[in-house]
Protein backbone atom coordinates (compact mmCIF):
# COMPACT_ATOMS: atom_id res chain seq x y z
CA UNK A 1 0.00 0.00 0.00
CA UNK A 2 1.31 3.44 -0.69
CA UNK A 3 1.98 5.61 1.81
CA UNK A 4 0.95 8.76 -0.33
CA UNK A 5 1.90 10.06 -4.00
CA UNK A 6 3.29 13.11 -5.32
CA UNK A 7 2.63 13.55 -9.13
CA UNK A 8 3.72 9.98 -10.55
CA UNK A 9 6.12 9.42 -7.49
CA UNK A 10 4.94 6.96 -4.89
CA UNK A 11 6.34 6.97 -1.45
CA UNK A 12 5.98 3.46 -0.22
CA UNK A 13 8.12 1.77 2.77
CA UNK A 14 10.29 0.15 0.04
CA UNK A 15 11.01 3.33 -1.73
CA UNK A 16 11.31 6.47 -0.05
CA UNK A 17 9.22 6.21 3.25
CA UNK A 18 9.03 9.50 4.68
CA UNK A 19 8.77 8.93 8.91
CA UNK A 20 7.35 12.40 9.08
CA UNK A 21 4.73 14.52 7.27
CA UNK A 22 4.66 18.50 8.73
CA UNK A 23 1.79 20.52 7.15
CA UNK A 24 1.90 24.46 7.90
CA UNK A 25 -1.87 26.35 6.56
CA UNK A 26 -0.95 29.70 6.60
CA UNK A 27 -3.14 32.72 6.43
CA UNK A 28 -2.76 36.76 5.60
CA UNK A 29 -4.40 39.48 7.00
CA UNK A 30 -3.68 43.33 5.98
CA UNK A 31 -3.48 45.80 8.56
CA UNK A 32 -3.39 49.73 8.65
CA UNK A 33 -1.54 51.49 11.82
CA UNK A 34 -3.69 53.78 14.10
CA UNK A 35 -2.80 56.73 15.89
CA UNK A 36 -3.35 56.21 19.46
CA UNK A 37 -4.13 52.36 18.89
CA UNK A 38 -3.47 49.36 18.09
CA UNK A 39 -3.35 48.61 13.89
CA UNK A 40 -6.24 47.25 12.69
CA UNK A 41 -6.37 43.68 11.06
CA UNK A 42 -8.04 42.65 8.25
CA UNK A 43 -8.45 39.01 6.86
CA UNK A 44 -7.02 38.94 3.32
CA UNK A 45 -7.21 35.14 2.92
CA UNK A 46 -5.41 31.96 2.69
CA UNK A 47 -1.64 31.73 2.13
CA UNK A 48 -0.17 29.37 -0.02
CA UNK A 49 0.09 25.60 2.25
CA UNK A 50 3.83 24.29 2.87
CA UNK A 51 4.35 20.42 3.35
CA UNK A 52 7.84 19.09 4.69
CA UNK A 53 8.21 15.16 4.52
CA UNK A 54 11.21 13.75 6.05
CA UNK A 55 12.56 10.54 6.77
CA UNK A 56 15.68 7.90 6.80
CA UNK A 57 16.38 5.65 4.27
CA UNK A 58 18.78 2.55 4.24
CA UNK A 59 19.35 1.75 1.02
CA UNK A 60 20.09 -2.04 1.65
CA UNK A 61 16.47 -1.57 2.93
CA UNK A 62 14.82 1.16 1.40
CA UNK A 63 15.39 3.22 -1.58
CA UNK A 64 18.11 5.46 -2.00
CA UNK A 65 20.00 7.16 -4.69
CA UNK A 66 17.51 6.80 -7.59
CA UNK A 67 14.38 7.49 -5.40
CA UNK A 68 16.00 10.76 -4.52
CA UNK A 69 17.44 12.04 -8.07
CA UNK A 70 13.58 10.99 -9.59
CA UNK A 71 11.97 13.55 -6.64
CA UNK A 72 15.31 15.86 -8.28
CA UNK A 73 14.51 15.31 -12.00
CA UNK A 74 10.51 16.34 -11.07
CA UNK A 75 11.75 19.40 -9.51
CA UNK A 76 13.96 20.31 -12.08
CA UNK A 77 11.19 20.18 -14.23
CA UNK A 78 9.15 23.34 -12.46
CA UNK A 79 6.01 21.86 -12.41
CA UNK A 80 3.00 21.26 -9.74
CA UNK A 81 2.29 17.87 -8.74
CA UNK A 82 -1.02 16.67 -7.07
CA UNK A 83 -0.27 15.05 -3.85
CA UNK A 84 -2.67 12.72 -2.39
CA UNK A 85 -2.11 10.28 0.88
CA UNK A 86 -2.41 7.02 1.23
CA UNK A 87 -5.81 7.59 2.93
CA UNK A 88 -7.26 9.18 -0.25
CA UNK A 89 -6.67 12.50 1.09
CA UNK A 90 -5.90 15.12 -1.77
CA UNK A 91 -3.64 18.24 -0.15
CA UNK A 92 -4.01 19.90 -3.68
CA UNK A 93 -1.20 21.17 -6.15
CA UNK A 94 2.23 21.76 -4.95
CA UNK A 95 5.81 22.36 -6.25
CA UNK A 96 8.95 20.82 -4.82
CA UNK A 97 10.87 23.89 -3.24
CA UNK A 98 13.63 22.15 -1.39
CA UNK A 99 15.30 18.50 -1.32
CA UNK A 100 17.81 18.52 1.80
CA UNK A 101 19.94 14.96 1.96
CA UNK A 102 22.24 13.92 4.96
CA UNK A 103 24.11 10.80 4.16
CA UNK A 104 26.52 9.06 7.25
CA UNK A 105 27.16 5.57 8.32
CA UNK A 106 29.40 4.70 4.89
CA UNK A 107 30.84 1.44 3.21
CA UNK A 108 34.45 1.39 2.45
CA UNK A 109 33.48 2.63 -1.19
CA UNK A 110 32.10 5.33 0.43
CA UNK A 111 28.42 4.56 -0.54
CA UNK A 112 25.72 5.90 2.04
CA UNK A 113 24.42 3.17 4.95
CA UNK A 114 22.03 5.84 5.93
CA UNK A 115 20.69 8.82 3.85
CA UNK A 116 18.15 11.51 6.08
CA UNK A 117 15.68 13.32 3.64
CA UNK A 118 14.02 16.59 3.88
CA UNK A 119 11.78 17.05 0.78
CA UNK A 120 9.83 20.67 1.22
CA UNK A 121 6.75 21.21 -0.70
CA UNK A 122 4.51 24.38 -1.33
CA UNK A 123 1.21 24.88 -2.74
CA UNK A 124 0.43 26.41 -5.79
CA UNK A 125 -3.46 25.72 -6.87
CA UNK A 126 -5.87 27.96 -5.73
CA UNK A 127 -8.63 25.65 -4.06
CA UNK A 128 -9.44 21.80 -4.71
CA UNK A 129 -12.31 23.07 -6.49
CA UNK A 130 -10.26 24.82 -9.18
CA UNK A 131 -7.95 21.56 -9.05
CA UNK A 132 -10.43 19.48 -10.16
CA UNK A 133 -13.06 22.37 -11.99
CA UNK A 134 -16.74 22.03 -10.84
CA UNK A 135 -18.29 18.81 -9.87
CA UNK A 136 -21.30 19.84 -9.77
CA UNK A 137 -20.94 21.06 -13.43
CA UNK A 138 -19.31 17.86 -14.57
CA UNK A 139 -21.78 15.81 -13.15
CA UNK A 140 -24.61 17.51 -14.92
CA UNK A 141 -22.64 17.60 -18.04
CA UNK A 142 -22.52 13.67 -17.58
CA UNK A 143 -26.04 13.26 -16.82
CA UNK A 144 -27.14 15.79 -20.46
CA UNK A 145 -24.70 13.38 -22.29
CA UNK A 146 -26.52 10.00 -21.38
CA UNK A 147 -29.65 8.94 -23.00
CA UNK A 148 -32.68 8.48 -21.60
Amino acid sequence: MAMAALGLFVFHLRTTPYQMMQINKKYRYGFNNRIGKRPAFQYIGPDNDDVTLSGALYPSLTGGRLSLLTLELMADMGKSWSLIDGTGTIYGMFVIEEITQSKSYFFSDGAARKIDFTLKLKRTDESLSEMFGDLNQQLNDIRGAIPL
